[in-house]
This record gives structure tokens, sequence and C-alpha cells, in this order.
């Protein structure tokens, strides 16, 4: 299933991030377990899902830090090596509900 977005003036800072080439010279996987959510906060190394080929299961790990603005396929589609499966704001790594929480304010210096 592919979905579409709308995508803000800042679109430069989205990425999207590809299936890659698991190895074994296999040109797809199927999406088996989404470990993130959209407005999920991301870290470079994290395991965002677990993939199958024809050989094995894999986790996969993103490459940076964001929060998950779209997933674009459900569990269970098979997809094919190089198409983007997710997209990752990459330009706010906290989440919606961290953005919005009040800044404390700096207490008064005694004089």
């Amino acid at each position: 299933m592919t979905t579409h977005t709308a995508r803000s003036a800042q679109a430069g800072r989205f990425r999207e991030f590809r299936m890659p080439d698991v190895g074994e010279g296999l040109t797809e996987a199927e999406i088996l377990k989404w470990y993130v959510a959209v407005g999920d906060a991301v870290t470079d190394g994290q395991v965002i899902c677990e993939v199958e080929t024809a050989k094995a299961a894999v986790e996969l790990p993103i490459p940076y830090d964001g929060v998950v603005s779209e997933i674009r396929f459900d569990e269970g589609s098979t997809v094919d090596v190089g198409t983007p499966i997710i997209v990752v704001d990459a330009g706010g790594a906290e989440s919606p509900a961290a953005e919005a929480a009040p800044q404390a304010e700096p207490a008064p210096e005694a004089a």
C-alpha cells in the first residue's frame, strides 16, 4: 500500500529510507513487523522493522535521527529493493508531545 502525504515548505528535511539490499542477491523482501509508528522519534541505528527474504528474516536499522512522518507499506507487503518504505522528518528528532512541552522559566537571581 502506498500513501501520499503533503510536505511542508521545508521538504529538504524529510528523508526517505529505502528497502536496502539485505544480501544474497535477492531483489525483494516482505515487511513482517513495524517497530515504529507515525509520530515516533527514531535514532541512528534503531531497528524500525523486520523483513523477510526468501532466505532469512532481518531487522532493519534506520541510519539517522528524526521523527517518523510516513510509513508507506503495511505489514505483509512485499517490497522491491530500493523502494522507499518510510519517511523521516530529520529536522526534528523530538516527538510532537515533547515539542509542545512548556519550557521552564529560569529562577530569578538573588540580589
